[in-house]
């Protein structure tokens, strides 16, 4: 089995961190009592599921599966959506808290990259 590529170990270490500090988080908020403010119940129940497939989708890219490039592609479009109807609330007049805003574009902006990269060097898979 030759080497896996240190951008793909990374890239593989960073979902399944990130997953991890994700369905830690909506936990919390979800069933922990913690006040976290006007947050948007369909953005909070998304980003907490969606915890569990950036860890797959992590462990995928760490052991090379050939499902893990189309898996990332999946959970960027997903969040790209889940973004767009968030956009959609905050427009509409809707409350809401700004660490979602900026969550939407982390998650958003990471997942874009982590798709755009293991689908780009999927031959390293």
């Amino acid at each position: 089995m030759p080497a896996r590529p240190l951008a793909l170990t990374v890239t593989a270490c960073v979902a399944v961190i990130f997953g991890v500090l994700t369905v830690v988080s909506g936990s919390r908020a979800l069933f922990g009592g913690v006040d976290m403010g006007a947050v948007v119940p369909f953005v909070l129940w998304f980003n907490f599921s969606a915890g569990f497939a950036y860890v797959l989708a992590g462990i995928g890219l760490w052991r090379g599966a050939t499902w893990a490039p189309a898996l990332s592609l999946g959970i960027a479009v997903a969040t790209s959506a889940v973004f767009v109807a968030f956009l959609w609330h905050v427009w509409l007049g809707s409350t809401w808290e700004a660490r979602t805003m900026g969550a939407m574009i982390l998650r958003t902006g990471i997942w874009t990259a982590i798709a755009a990269f293991t689908l780009r060097d999927k031959k390293g898979i």
